[in-house]
């Protein structure tokens, strides 16, 4: 499979210069996540270390920086907790990996590929367990609370998700809850903590998480989006697996909710059957509008994400989570 440098590629590009009011932050993150992924056993150092490099986009350790910088200033809790919100990230997608089959992660071969799923499992358990121990350093319960709350409610979502798999008849606002559950959910959690450990009012950090969860939907569903039409070599990892596994996504519903029940076998006909079927599903919905439908539900949670942001003074944190808003819906990675 054709790959190319994540350096090269121009969406991570605009990314990083989208980060550029955080930047010293961010490298404080990058040395603090070395540090913990590390391991004396050279064996389990080499898995560790995989899972450093399975980081691409840094979202949500920036969710927790730019909340910060919106109300005031970064600490020691914040490079602390931004680590931690990325560990838990990481476990996620180690595990989703597993789950999905997926042999290619940020340009570089998934945990489960290079390895095992035996593995990859524990890698994730690995993950879980010491980023709730980073948290409990901080001396305060709030953000054990806060990330433990959030991690049951991402791992049931994620239950949800696969145990509805194949199941043609579940409808938007299902979607919507699993969504809201398995991606929205960690994202309102890294800009509550970070809103919260800066000293922001009740109703600023509320503002905030649900900034957070409006943008992590909106996330989802341009996600969604890119399994379907996206490119691998862009995109730097597996795509279609959302089909192999019938996994009910926005377009896909959209689609099915226009199709007639007796011609709902020919579209479920084109499920997990591969390259050629992904690309004449990817047609087919394009041509229903259903592509169209997803992008423009993308669009309203982007701009009620905006809204949320009224409460915040002038400052170029906010004005980077405004343009993160454009940025999720427009990405190509």
């Amino acid at each position: 499979m054709s790959q190319v440098a994540p350096d090269a590629n121009p969406a991570r590009q605009q990314l990083a210069r989208l980060f550029s009011p955080i930047e010293k932050e961010l490298v404080r993150v990058e040395r603090r996540l070395r540090r913990e992924l590390r391991s004396e056993y050279s064996r389990i150092d080499d898995l560790v270390r995989h899972a450093f490099r399975m980081g691409g986009k840094r979202l949500r350790p920036a969710l927790v920086l730019l909340a910060a910088k919106a109300v005031g200033e970064v600490n020691r809790s914040h490079i602390v907790l931004s680590t931690v919100v990325e560990m838990i990230h990481t476990a996620t997608l180690i595990h989703d990996d597993v789950l999905d089959e997926a042999e290619l992660r940020r340009y570089e071969p998934t945990a489960n590929a290079r390895w095992d799923n035996e593995v990859s499992v524990l890698l994730g358990d690995y993950l879980f367990t010491h980023s709730f121990y980073l948290a409990s350093t901080l001396g305060s319960t709030f953000a054990c609370r806060t990330i433990g709350r959030t991690t049951n409610i991402v791992c049931e979502g994620e239950l949800r998700q696969t145990r509805a798999s194949g199941d043609l008849t579940i409808g938007e606002d299902e979607y919507f809850r699993i969504i809201d559950a398995k991606t929205a959910e960690l994202c309102a959690c890294c800009c509550q903590l970070g809103a919260h450990y800066a000293g922001a009012s009740s109703e600023v950090e509320t503002a905030l998480a649900d900034y957070g969860r409006q943008l992590g939907i909106a996330f989802q569903i341009a996600d969604d989006l890119l399994d379907l039409v996206g490119d691998e070599v862009t995109v730097g990892k597996s795509l279609g697996t959302d089909l192999e596994k019938c996994k009910p996504t926005l377009p896909l519903i959209r689609l099915l909710s226009q199709v007639p029940g007796d011609s709902r076998g020919e579209v479920s006909a084109l499920l997990g059957d591969g390259e050629s079927s992904r690309q004449a599903l990817a047609q087919r919905l394009a041509q229903s509008g259903a592509i169209d439908y997803a992008r423009d539900k993308a669009l309203q949670h982007a701009r009620a994400a905006r809204d949320r942001l009224t409460v915040l003074p002038d400052s170029l944190a906010r004005e980077t989570l405004d343009r993160l808003t454009h940025f999720v819906v427009a990405r190509e990675l």
